[in-house]
């Protein structure tokens, strides 16, 4: 078992970077934690990570943004309801675009659960697009930031108990998804808290 763990290992560490991007673009957080985790073993840089994962969240970002405005609501109603984008959300998004437009972004993308949604109805509405993009890439600083910080403590406590308690890794690893469930949950609140503040119905 211990030999299977360090031939995975290895080849993270030797082919992991190229794995990435494409994960982190499609579920950036969960590919992030991991690989700050990793990266806290010695498999990846943990720059690196940060710096990716940044990447790949504003190109992941930029994808829903393209949707939104070259196919409007019908990319919504064709493609939406398997991804949990509904008419009602976009239309309440794009009224709060009217009255915060960029800041819109920088604060769904640092602090709540509404991403795809928000990005969708950006594009749908026309948001200027270098906007868009300083928004995302500012929010996604903040939030690729305290994945890897998280990710890494995590990865360090591992290996620092690992040599006393061989099963500390399968703990450590619940209490990681633990973590990272609390605080989706505590997103997707803060996304209805935001709607419901500012009266969009």
């Amino acid at each position: 078992m211990e030999q299977a763990g360090q031939q995975i290992f290895d080849f993270l560490h030797q082919h992991g970077y190229w794995i990435m991007i494409p994960l982190m673009i499609i579920e950036g957080p969960v590919a992030t934690l991991i690989a700050a985790m990793l990266a806290s073993l010695g498999a990846f840089n943990v720059f690196v990570v940060l710096i990716f994962s940044v990447i790949g969240d504003i190109v992941g970002d930029v994808i829903l943004y393209g949707l939104g405005y070259k196919y409007g609501l019908g990319f919504v109603r064709h493609v939406g309801k398997y991804i949990g984008i509904t008419e009602k959300l976009v239309s309440r998004m794009e009224k709060y675009f009217t009255y915060h437009g960029g800041k819109t972004i920088f604060a769904v993308k640092s602090t709540t659960g509404l991403c795809w949604a928000t990005f969708v109805a950006a594009g749908i509405v026309k948001m200027d697009f270098q906007k868009f993009v300083k928004h995302s890439f500012l929010g996604g600083v903040v939030w690729s930031s305290f994945l890897v910080v998280m990710g890494y403590f995590y990865g360090y406590l591992w290996r620092e108990i690992r040599d006393n308690i061989k099963w500390i890794g399968w703990i450590i690893f619940l209490v990681a998804v633990l973590t990272f469930t609390v605080i989706t949950i505590y997103k997707n609140w803060q996304a209805k808290k935001m709607l419901k503040e500012n009266s969009i119905e």
